[in-house]
């Protein structure tokens, strides 16, 4: 059985005995119509149940699409889900509706959606970007006036808004944290791959909190994971060393949830453990998690009220905004180290 097919243009005015041009007159406001050729018009439309093409009109009238196009890794990371959150909420009431795709951290994936989005004729463009991408092919569409901003990381041979969160001196704090409950030994266990820039940004603010402390930087201390499983293995391999960490600094929340559930199969309540990034119901572990909580609202909310700025006709210089970071000791940051319980 064949689908039911679609109403057009042309199906509501056979319906309503007028030109396809009067009812896209009728439709778009373009145009004179009286007041009972509307009526029958939009009586026709809500019986057909026609919706209107609204990306072809605006291709073809030369103007842009009520949307927002958003570029993010990974559609499943609930920090992205919560970044897209406040983006829907501050351009909600400018009458513009978010799009998302997921470039899985592929330049070429993420350059394919964002020609998609070009395509469109978004309102805005704001993304993620991947290692690796290049996103000078932009700078025409910049030039232009599209708002384009960059989220949680910044681009690459471009030079727009960026919206991040304070990571380095986040990273800074927690592992301050650490070193006050009497920790000298702590590993790192950072994001792949090695040129993230959140992760490059963590590390070096992982590396000032030990140099401001008097304490050297030992490489067998550090780590990389990208998942749950790996972050778990890292953790084995750090603690099974012959002169071992007695404190871990996750540099995301996914990582953390593989170093606590390691931790737990191994029975090792002795292990101090701070996280970067929020973990839902951390509270409930044991011990609570301590984490360095990033804002991901407010970062979307943020890179929202940029990008209307621009849309707005701000053609100031490009700007980088850093939204703040929280330290919320809950317990696990709070394990004391052997210096601090001799």
């Amino acid at each position: 059985m064949a689908a039911p097919r679609r109403p057009t243009l042309a199906d509501v005015a056979r319906e309503v005995g007028v030109s396809a041009k009067t009812v896209s007159r009728v439709l778009n406001e373009d145009g004179p119509s009286s007041p009972e050729t509307r009526e029958r018009v939009l009586a026709a439309v809500a019986r057909l149940g026609f919706q209107p093409n609204l990306m072809a009109r605006n291709i073809r009238v030369g103007g842009s699409d009520t949307t927002v196009g958003l570029v993010v890794p990974d559609l499943g990371n609930p920090f992205f889900g919560t970044v897209a959150g406040g983006i829907e909420d501050t351009v909600r009431d400018r009458g513009l509706t978010l799009l998302m795709g997921s470039s899985a951290d592929d330049p070429a994936r993420e350059h394919a959606l964002t020609r998609t989005f070009l395509a469109r004729r978004v309102s805005i463009l704001m993304i993620v970007p991947s290692v690796g991408a290049d996103h000078s092919s932009l700078r025409t569409q910049r030039s232009a006036g599209l708002p384009v901003v960059f989220l949680d990381r910044p681009g690459a041979r471009l030079a727009t808004d960026s919206v991040v969160s304070s990571n380095r001196s986040g990273a800074y704090e927690g592992v301050t944290h650490l070193i006050a409950h009497g920790h000298r030994r702590i590993g790192f266990l950072g994001d792949l791959p090695v040129k993230l820039y959140t992760r490059r940004e963590r590390l070096a603010g992982y590396r000032s909190a030990l140099a401001d402390a008097g304490l050297p930087l030992d490489r067998a201390l550090l780590a990389n994971a990208h998942d749950e499983a790996a972050a778990a293995g890292a953790t084995r391999r750090l603690l099974g060393l012959a002169a071992p960490p007695t404190a871990l600094f996750a540099g995301n929340n996914m990582l953390a949830l593989g170093v606590a559930a390691e931790l737990a199969r191994l029975g090792r309540k002795d292990v101090a453990l701070v996280t970067f990034d929020d973990v839902p119901l951390a509270e409930v572990l044991e011990p609570p998690l301590t984490v360095v909580a990033q804002n991901p609202a407010e970062l979307g909310k943020a890179a929202a009220a940029t990008a209307l700025r621009r849309l707005d006709g701000d053609r100031s210089r490009a700007r980088t905004v850093t939204v703040p970071t929280r330290l919320i000791p809950r317990g696990s940051g709070e394990i004391p180290g052997p210096a601090r319980t001799r």
